[in-house]
């Protein structure tokens, strides 16, 4: 089971009173104007004289006051009884407060930060109209609002425990911490989007840790779908750049997230230099993070992730990862956009005995990957269903026959991409003017460029898909296969599959034709490969260019592993240990020191004419269950080459 923030250490609660500032004040580094228009700084020391905390911009003339407009001991709206100040933000300030009708219940009052300002007003009047009927528990949950002395409160619930901009001050935050909060915004998120709401101005220093949750504070930024260009508070360094001619958006508040799992997760990094915003690093140090938050802030909004539960579901699948990586398991998961592997491609013996693999063919590869699942709202998904087993020019034919609706026509040039048919690049191009930015498009791209042996192509649209999708396993198989077929290292990308998911057993014959056969015992025991993979580990013993570094235990393991070895018949056992027993007695004739004298190889004495005599014998009953009158000849040529030398 995925580890979720429930799984965390818990974030002690922090006693309110602990909190409330001695001296509050806004320093002087933190004043500007609080006209939209005019941001220039206000209430500076001049001249050996402290600013002012109330007066007017020199600028513009905009009056402005940072001094709290609520003293201890106040009472407002005769229920809430004023304990101090506990912080100022862009909006204004917070004031903490007891309910003296619910039993002294702490509540947090937020004030404004200049009452003069116009704009403020209205941010305050927007918080008043859509905050009273948000309720999620990742969001913090607003009480009343009230009014004293002139001025508008919220009173909201009191989150004490530490914000993450508090957490990330300590050092940056394990990748999985990080991604646990990621997910826990991104449900808030998806909530506020579904009311029509978007947050806009997310940072760490506006979520909270607070027992074993997670709450997002500060909602004086919401706006509803659609509200004028320019009227959203942002932060510099984490909003988007369209947001200067563009309303806020889903896309803009997804953007936020990215910069702040950034902030959180990434080692020496900062959202901005000198007021400009950073771009972030080419590495941020886990692929499938990069490429995730590469997506979630791309320069143009349509190419990012275009709903909070699209992104949650793509970073689920890097948790997945980075869990999977951290504690050595695998964590699988069924994919909502890929079918499962179709097959394990690469597992047969080279017919060379110089090596335990063959290259990987590239159209056995194309046809093995996972097929992209079906719309189940499309109008032809399930007649679709109906067709499941059928394959080839009789599928086509009943495709032909039906409504052509975008998933006929997926599966049709699914269909074309395999079989690297002449009639696919049109088809790809028709589909890509209809469903234009739609990633099945890329991905048949790659499966017919792959399929014809194209593999460099092949490699830029599984690429494309990868950072479109970069939670999805199929991607990175797929990446892989083009990879290595185009003679390029695949490795990294065959690891991150099969560590994650052992159900891609095509990863683990991949990262075994890199070198790292061990892997292959890694195969599950349930797996109909298993064979095949423990076929291969005790045929990579003799199976290597230099012989000398074997060791007598190498080859009697690899003995025992084919002997133990159930799901292969009697022939295929013969002739594997016939080969095992041929590379021992080549291994002898480079010349090692002399095996243990009572050690046996596959029943026979560890010696020359031990070993020979079995190796007759073995192929001897090969020749007698031949298949063919020239397998047979073949076989007695074998046994007589191999005979023991006699003087009778």
């Amino acid at each position: 089971m995925l580890a979720t923030i429930a799984d965390l250490p818990s974030v002690p609660y922090r006693d309110p009173a602990t909190a409330v500032m001695a001296d509050p004040q806004v320093p002087e580094e933190k004043r500007f104007c609080a006209n939209s228009a005019c941001g220039k700084p206000v209430g500076r020391s001049r001249d050996g004289r402290p600013g002012l905390t109330d007066g007017f911009c020199r600028h513009c003339g905009t009056q402005f006051s940072f001094t709290p407009k609520l003293a201890k001991g106040d009472l407002v709206g005769d229920q809430y009884r004023v304990l101090g100040c506990l912080a100022h933000g862009g909006l204004g300030w917070i004031y903490l407060a007891s309910d003296e009708n619910l039993d002294g219940r702490w509540v947090v009052l937020k004030g404004l930060l200049n009452t003069m300002d116009p704009e403020a007003l209205r941010v305050a009047e927007a918080e008043r109209r859509f905050l009273t009927t948000v309720d999620h528990p990742n969001i913090v949950k607003i009480y009343n609002f009230v009014r004293a002395g002139g001025h508008s409160y919220i009173v909201m619930e009191y989150v004490g425990g530490q914000s993450l901009h508090e957490l990330r001050r300590q050092g940056p935050l394990p990748l999985r911490e990080a991604l646990m909060y990621g997910r826990e915004i991104l449900h808030a998120f998806g909530y506020l989007h579904e009311q029509g709401l978007v947050y806009c101005d997310l940072k760490p220093a506006n979520v909270i840790r607070v027992g074993k949750g997670l709450k997002i504070i500060d909602m004086g930024a919401v706006q509803p779908f659609g509200s004028p260009v320019g009227s959203s508070w942002v932060t510099p360094g984490y909003h988007a750049p369209e947001l200067e001619t563009r309303p806020s958006s889903v896309a803009s508040d997804l953007y936020t997230v990215a910069r702040t799992l950034a902030v959180l997760a990434v080692p020496g990094w900062s959202p901005t230099s000198g007021g400009v915003p950073n771009p972030l690093p080419d590495d941020c140090g886990h692929p499938s993070f990069t490429r995730l938050l590469r997506r979630a802030t791309a320069p143009d909004p349509a190419d990012r992730f275009q709903s909070a539960w699209e992104m949650e579901e793509q970073l689920v699948g890097v948790l997945r990862e980075v869990c999977a990586l951290e504690e050595g398991v695998p964590y699988p998961a069924m994919s909502s956009l890929f079918g499962p592997e179709r097959t394990a491609v690469g597992t047969a013996l080279s017919e060379s005995r110089e090596q335990v693999f063959g290259p990987l063919d590239p159209r056995a590869a194309a046809a093995a990957l996972p097929v992209p699942l079906t719309d189940p709202g499309d109008p032809a998904a399930g007649a679709l269903a109906g067709l499941l087993g059928s394959e080839g020019p009789e599928l086509l034919a009943q495709l032909a026959g039906m409504t052509q609706t975008p998933e006929t026509k997926l599966m049709r040039v699914r269909l074309l991409a395999e079989d690297v048919s002449p009639e696919a690049p049109a088809a790809l191009d028709d589909l890509d003017h209809e469903l234009p930015g739609d990633w099945r498009v890329t991905w048949y791209r790659g499966v017919f460029a792959l399929a014809g042996g194209q593999a460099d192509m092949a490699v830029a649209c599984f690429d494309a898909c990868l950072s479109a999708l970069p939670g999805e396993p199929a991607p990175k198989l797929a990446l892989a296969f083009a990879l290595e077929c185009a003679g390029r290292p695949a490795a990294g990308w065959y690891d991150l599959v099969w560590r994650t998911d052992r159900a891609y057993v095509s990863a683990a014959f991949g990262l075994a034709r890199s070198g790292r056969m061990n892997v292959l015992d890694e195969v599950p025991s349930t797996s109909v490969y298993r064979v095949a993979a423990q076929v291969a580990l005790a045929a990579s013993v003799v199976r290597r260019p230099d012989l000398s570094g074997l060791t007598p235990s190498d080859l009697v393991s690899a003995v025992e592993r084919v002997t133990g070895l159930k799901g292969i018949d009697g022939r295929q056992r013969d002739v594997l240990t016939a080969e095992l027993l041929r590379g021992a007695l080549d291994w002898l004739e480079t010349g090692p020191p002399s095996p243990p004298k009572d050690l046996t190889l596959a029943g026979a004495p560890f010696t020359e004419q031990g070993l020979r005599r079995r190796l007759e014998s073995i192929y001897r009953r090969l020749a007698a269950h031949a298949d063919s009158r020239q397998e047979r000849h073949a076989f007695i040529d074998l046994a007589n080459s191999v005979r023991p030398r006699t003087w009778w």
